[in-house]
């Protein structure tokens, strides 16, 4: 091996590693699944906006666009500023993933997150902001509208930190 191609293969892999092919398969499906939805809810079962559907005692369904992040904030920046960020944080996700000590809770984690960004900054470009259809209460509380994108952003964070907790599996 010549030192140019030592200096390639070890340069290319802070962007990837063992686990990025799985990584890369759960940001895909992540991505697809969430925007096959909102294909569906707006295409299929044309959900009207701002109008609640009754689904159960706790769950409704209505079509909101969110402009901001969570809770609406920062719904005056505009999409092209926190499609940006999402491509940014999805990027150093990436490099995260793509180390060699990535194990497969860690990979699927990553890849739940960056699936989940990437398909919530597509919606801010194709329809001004992200597409929520399913809101949660009970008791006179109502939990903020959120999509399937989201659900994989907290199961994400959900992994990292089980992954976090118990590192000691990975020691071995």
């Amino acid at each position: 091996m010549s030192e140019h191609e030592g200096v390639s293969r070890s340069a290319a892999s802070w962007a990837w590693g063992p686990a990025s092919r799985f990584g890369l398969l759960i940001v895909v499906a992540t991505f697809v699944i969430d925007q096959a939805h909102k294909w569906w809810m707006l295409n299929i079962y044309e959900i009207p906006r701002g109008q609640r559907i009754f689904v159960t005692p706790f769950l409704d369904l209505v079509y909101v666009i969110n402009k901001g992040v969570s809770y609406g904030l920062l719904d005056s920046s505009g999409p092209w500023l926190l499609t940006g960020f999402a491509l940014l944080v999805s990027a150093v996700l990436w490099v995260w993933l793509s180390q060699p000590s990535t194990g497969r809770v860690m990979a699927a984690s990553l890849g739940l997150i960056i699936g989940g960004a990437l398909a919530n900054g597509f919606d801010r470009l194709h329809l001004g902001g992200v597409a929520d259809f399913f809101s949660l209460h009970a008791f006179g509380f109502y939990w903020y509208v959120f999509n399937i994108a989201d659900v994989a952003i907290v199961a994400g964070v959900i992994g990292l930190l089980y992954d976090s907790v118990w590192t000691s599996r990975n020691d071995a």
